[in-house]
């Protein structure tokens, strides 16, 4: 009996579910099929199944499940591959109706539309024959719309009378000024943690303010800014591997902080001077979030730390999107200035000609001059030092095979770094620094380049080769000199490359062009808050960094004080012995004892260090955080890169675009507009503006807008852009 009982073996139990099922919660478990069958099984028990012709009965056990307290809303819209609003949004569907609001409806036209070709063919007819629109549809059986929408599709030779911007002029039963409807039912999930995001839902209605901010959109779609952010930041924090709970997702905060700059209010603190309705229609919500509520979820996706990371995203998307900007890249250092009370090294703000307590970020543009990275450069660094870290970013972006033209100003020369970049596979164009003589009129010869836009540009030029000094004379390093001369005034400017173009005007060219880094600047700084703080955290300075010693700098002081009297007293001397009167021993002696004093001095300063350690001399040294200024730097960034090619698209249709594109932009997005949903497409009707010259510009620009074929972000409407008719 013992030896047969030793033989026995422990059987394994048997599984509560079958083999494939997702667990949704504890003994919950969902098991469907390729064809969509499925079966929720509660503890080993099939509690619910449907198959694939039943979506209806799907949407049921995941409501049931919710509604017993089987799982959470949140689990079940995860096991159920949904969003967790669309789990929310069956449930209020089930309380309200039953069953029945579960069954999906079918989107578009319930039945086949009447304006068949040959239905078509016959308004055309009778439209010709002088028979008014009310006539013609009385005599074929239709609306009198489907008589507007099939004429306008003959007239304009478009295949799609729904694709017609101007169709959407003729409805006149839009509420003006309708104000969203409240999402109280959501924000109320939001706190309960069942919602991860709340939908955008548009509100419909006419003359609605700042819906002309909307033309933003086709251009922001191609900078790729919601997709990377997306990408890094999820739903922002994550509790137990789930999206944080919030009305207010990531789509959402990028989309405020992109139209409030578009409308003069960059930062957080704008929000309090701009209508909260009028931003929430343009978000899809009821009203736009709070200057607190966007300053803590900006500070949520700070402490991720991800920021280089955005950045370098979008310069790749954006690099994607503008392959004609590849190539040349402008490099300059924006000095921010800091007036508030920590310790902040200093920094020489050129533009105030001070040097006081400033943050330097260092930017590289493209050739257009719009932004494309950004990082923060150490306290002290200069331009040459910035560079050698620019030639590790561009490389990443542009592959191996590239050779990139770096362009800079004189504060990046040096000969020296000029061979290194060059050994790097860089192409260098800057200006020389104190060029040593003027080149005769002789050399120069007349050059017109012409533009990507089909401007002419005229020069008279210089071209030679030339050989730069460095390492104290003991290395060369030869290059190509391009020397301009202003007839007028006679001035030269040289400018020094490593390209061997065989037109002297393009390299020109591009090196005058560097205004379009400067202009960046100068437009960022007005309107996109370039210069603003966004963030009040610091974090302390590298105390090991060493910095110049004020013991040093008081000695040399003491020092120049000491000769400048003695230099005085001489001098005294010297036109008392031209008078005729000699010093006696005293005043000698005197003299010796200065001169004696003063070496002392010398040697007392000498012997100082020049520089000490930071954490010596100033313990209470901080660095501004950036994290935060940086994501909204990314942000705005990329709207000025979105409002720059659309600035772009609208000279064509605009004479004065050159003076004037960016001033049109701004009427454009402060204009009010109609909202319409029409099938799958969402309808903007822009209102005229100030001027009929303006208004046949934005005309121009709405078809090339809506021919983009645009989604509205986080739904599937197609965005269809027109000029209202009044």
């Amino acid at each position: 009996m013992a030896l047969a009982a030793g033989k026995l073996v422990v059987m394994q139990p048997l599984p509560l579910v079958p083999v494939g099922s997702v667990p949704v919660a504890d003994g919950v478990s969902l098991l469907e099929d390729e064809e969509g069958a499925g079966t929720v099984f509660i503890w080993g028990q099939a509690t619910w199944t449907w198959d694939r012709s039943d979506p209806g009965a799907r949407r049921l056990a995941a409501v049931q499940l919710v509604n017993s307290g089987a799982a959470s809303q949140r689990q079940v819209a995860a096991a159920f591959g949904a969003n967790e609003t669309t789990v929310w949004r069956w449930r209020s569907d089930y309380q309200a109706g039953g069953v029945v609001e579960l069954l999906p409806s079918r989107k578009g036209p319930k039945r086949a539309s009447k304006l068949t070709e040959e239905k078509r063919a016959e308004i055309a007819r009778l439209r010709a024959s002088g028979l008014t629109k009310p006539e013609v549809a009385a005599r074929t059986g239709v609306s009198t719309q489907s008589v507007r929408r099939a004429t306008l599709a003959v007239t304009t030779a478009r295949p799609d009378p729904e694709m017609a911007p101007a169709d959407a002029d003729k409805s006149n039963n839009l509420v003006p000024l309708n104000a969203p409807k409240e999402r109280t039912g959501e924000r109320a999930a939001a706190r309960r943690g069942m919602l991860a995001e709340a939908a955008p839902v548009i509100c419909e209605g006419g003359s609605l303010p700042f819906v002309g901010s909307l033309v933003i959109l086709p251009a922001l779609a191609a900078t790729g800014l919601l997709e990377v952010t997306a990408s890094l930041y999820g739903l922002g924090r994550r509790v137990a591997g789930f999206p944080r709970a919030a009305f207010y997702g990531l789509r959402s905060l990028v989309l405020c902080v992109v139209f409030s700059s578009l409308l003069g209010e960059p930062r957080a603190e704008g929000l309090t001077r701009l209508d909260p309705t009028a931003i929430g229609r343009l978000l899809g919500l009821d009203r736009a979030p709070e200057v607190s509520r966007l300053r803590y979820r900006l500070s949520e996706l700070a402490e991720e730390n991800k920021s280089d990371e955005l950045v370098l995203g979008l310069a790749r998307r954006h690099l994607d999107s503008h392959p004609d900007a590849v190539g040349l890249f402008y490099v300059d250092g924006h000095v921010r200035a800091y007036h508030g009370k920590h310790e902040v090294a200093k920094a020489h703000v050129a533009r105030m000609r001070i040097a006081m307590p400033a943050e330097v970020d260092t930017w590289v543009c493209d050739r257009f001059g719009d932004g494309l990275l950004v990082w923060q450069a150490a306290p002290g660094a200069s331009l040459v030092g910035e560079l050698r870290l620019v030639v590790t970013k561009v490389r990443d972006l542009v592959g191996e095979n590239a050779r990139p033209t770096i362009c800079f100003d004189r504060g990046g020369w040096s000969p020296k770094l000029f061979a290194q970049l060059n050994e790097a596979g860089f192409d260098v164009l800057t200006y020389r620094k104190a060029p040593p003589s003027s080149e005769p009129r002789a050399a120069f010869s007349p050059y017109r380049f012409v533009d990507e836009l089909g401007r002419a540009h005229d020069y008279v030029l210089a071209d030679r080769r030339v050989r730069l000094a460095y390492d104290n004379q003991r290395r060369r390093f030869s290059c190509r000199q391009i020397t301009r001369l202003d007839e007028a005034s006679g001035h030269q400017t040289q400018i020094v490359t490593t390209r061997q173009d065989s037109d002297p005007a393009l390299l020109a060219h591009a090196m005058f062009s560097r205004w379009r880094q400067e202009n960046f600047f100068r437009y960022q700084r007005a309107h996109f808050g370039l210069d603003a703080l966004d963030a009040y955290e610091t974090h302390p300075d590298d105390p090991t960094r060493l910095v110049a010693n004020p013991a040093r700098r008081d000695a040399e002081r003491a020092t120049r004080q000491a000769r400048q009297r003695l230099t005085d007293a001489e001098a005294k001397e010297g036109s008392a012995s031209l008078e005729g009167r000699r010093a006696n021993k005293v005043l000698k002696a005197a003299f010796a004892d200065a001169r004696a004093e003063v070496a002392r001095l010398d040697d007392v300063a000498k012997a100082i260090p020049a520089k000490v350690p930071l954490g010596e001399v100033r313990p209470d040294a901080v660095r501004l955080d950036v994290e935060r200024k940086r994501i909204m730097d990314a942000i705005r960034m990329a709207t000025y890169n979105a409002e720059s090619a659309i600035a772009r698209m609208i000279a064509p249709h605009y004479a004065r675009a050159d003076d004037e594109a960016r001033t049109l932009l701004h009427e454009i997005f402060k204009s009010p507009a109609d909202l319409e949903v029409r099938g799958d497409q969402l309808h903007v009707r822009i209102l005229p503006l100030s001027a009929p010259r303006r208004t046949r510009a934005m005309a121009g620009l709405c078809e090339d807008l809506t021919a983009t074929q645009t989604l509205y972000p986080g739904t599937n409407l197609t965005l269809v852009y027109s000029v209202k008719e009044t």
